[in-house]
């Protein structure tokens, strides 16, 4: 069970799809960013950047779970789109596996990843009560 506080920030104008800021206790877990590759390191999606979201958030949910975590214990999500344009693709699975109270993030187009057919990458932070 998530011990996740998201606080008003006074005088700052309410994130659309994230939260300012989010403040728990617990063990800090650090998910690297995920690209669309699935289990036998191929990509999923090319050129689609709503399936490759989806493939992305799949592996981050996975991540999570052998951390001990779940999406309700996210604290923190980076995007890194190579098209700002994708967001809403991505927004879109976002809240299918984040249907509550959004956690803090920030987005970034890049000029490049690691690889041509990466269209976005996200990693994540995670607070858990400890076992």
């Amino acid at each position: 069970m998530s011990n996740l506080e998201y606080p008003q920030v006074a005088g700052v104008a309410p994130g659309n799809g994230y939260s300012h800021v989010v403040t728990g206790t617990g063990q800090w877990v650090a998910i690297s960013g995920q690209v669309a590759l699935d289990e036998n390191g191929q990509f999923v999606g090319l050129g689609d950047p709503g399936a490759q979201a989806e493939q992305v958030f799949a592996n981050l949910e996975r991540c999570l779970a052998t951390a001990g975590a779940t999406f309700a214990d996210v604290v923190k999500l980076t995007y890194f789109v190579t098209d700002i344009g994708h967001l809403p693709a991505v927004r879109t699975v976002r809240d299918r596996y984040i249907p509550g109270p959004k956690p803090a993030s920030t987005a970034v187009q890049v000029g490049a990843l690691f690889s041509p057919d990466a269209l976005l990458e996200i990693e994540a932070y995670a607070v858990i009560q400890p076992a």
